[in-house]
């Protein structure tokens, strides 16, 4: 269970950023976005993501590990190595690109889990549920950390929009579509049938969701609504979240 170099390279680079987002102002007194402070807030953006894909997957590992898959341990998921969650191209450059570009946090990397050696059904829900419950976990430690420590403007926007990053993956994932962990909760009570349905589905079931997400008005908005209202219940500075977005898409 020692994390890789990997993890502390991405950790290095995320506190990186932080700290050039914390020295470097972000935003002019006319508003406009100041180039260091930007890029240390889409640094530090990026580089959480990363981590916080990592630790996600990590959650999956040690639980199932816990309750019965040792295999977890010989295919390196518990090394907190992000490459070892699947294909690095589709499960971590595109989300990234994603995120990027329409500021959605797409479930990105995964492990493979032999069910057949868990404990239990309830053990097989925990499993699903360990994902989204680390992001929901990092979204509150991060409220906190921005509600209790002073610090600068930059470092400020960044780890809330951060924040809100995380409760927005926990409330995608925790959806009960196939493919996503919300429905690998229920999965093991579903009927035969059901689950049958949901195996062909899982491949294309989350692209029609993120489709949907983009393409059809209402949808992303529903979302955020959801997100907002969780974020706001634990704490959130909303109006810190939306300029720490504002900076990081500097594109728009």
């Amino acid at each position: 269970m020692r994390p890789s170099k990997l993890f502390y390279l991405i950790l290095a680079v995320t506190a990186a950023g932080g700290t050039l987002a914390a020295f470097a102002d972000p935003i002019t007194r006319s508003l406009e976005r100041a180039p260091l402070g930007t890029l240390g807030v889409f640094v530090l953006v990026i580089g959480g993501w990363a981590l916080s894909l990592t630790l996600h997957e990590f959650g999956h590992a040690l639980v199932a590990y816990r309750g019965g898959d040792h295999e977890v341990a010989s295919k390196g998921y518990l090394t907190m190595d992000i490459r070892r969650y699947t294909d690095p191209v589709l499960s971590l450059v595109l989300p990234l690109i994603i995120l990027a570009i329409g500021g959605i946090p797409l479930p990105g990397g995964a492990v493979w889990i032999n069910r057949g050696a868990l404990h239990s059904r309830t053990v097989a829900s925990w499993v699903s549920l360990a994902g989204p419950l680390s992001n929901l976990a990092l979204g509150i430690l991060l409220t906190i950390v921005v509600a209790l420590v002073q610090m600068p403007l930059g470092l400020l926007v960044g780890l809330s929009y951060l924040a809100s990053l995380q409760i927005l993956a926990f409330v995608i994932n925790i959806l009960p579509v196939p493919g996503l962990d919300g429905y690998g909760a229920i999965e093991p009570y579903l009927s035969p049938q059901a689950r049958e349905f949901g195996m062909k589905a899982r491949p294309w079931a989350p692209l029609v969701l993120f489709a949907l997400i983009i393409g059809l008005p209402g949808v992303a908005e529903t979302l955020w609504a959801a997100t907002d209202f969780v974020f706001g219940a634990i704490g959130g500075d909303e109006y810190a979240a939306d300029v720490g977005q504002y900076v990081f898409m500097f594109w728009r």
